[in-house]
């Protein structure tokens, strides 16, 4: 698998050659989740340098380093998910389904919350 992400030109190619269109579209679509896993790491990195200390013991570096390894999958699922939708456009199959959008989406949504119930611990100490 990781010789088809770094050297796409000793994979042999099966199927036929998609329309160039849709395998833009993929690239595309890869640098969105590759901008997602940067803000996400930014993200990290900020809350590292700059979140003033929490009520709650090391809850900042919590939130940091969750952030981080958040980033780094969103990174390596896009680089997945761009080679398995790749392959099936080749091979005219459907294309590879994914519940990871949902469940980042969730784990966001779950930290915004946590983060929302840690600023207002922190307001009324």
């Amino acid at each position: 698998m990781l010789d088809q992400w770094f050297n796409p030109q000793k994979t042999p190619m099966a199927g036929e050659k998609p329309d160039y269109r849709f395998s833009l579209a993929n690239e595309r679509t890869f640098l969105a989740w590759i901008r997602t896993a940067l803000a996400l790491l930014a993200g990290g990195l900020a809350c590292a340098q700059f979140l003033p200390p929490l009520p709650i013991a090391q809850l900042r570096e919590i939130i940091s380093v969750a952030l981080l390894l958040l980033g780094g999958v969103v990174a390596l699922r896009a680089v997945d998910h761009w080679a398995r939708t790749e392959k099936a456009m080749r091979l005219g199959t459907d294309l590879p389904k994914s519940r990871f959008p949902a469940i980042l989406a969730l784990i966001v949504a779950a930290g915004a919350v946590l983060l929302v119930v840690a600023v207002l611990l922190k307001a009324w100490l």
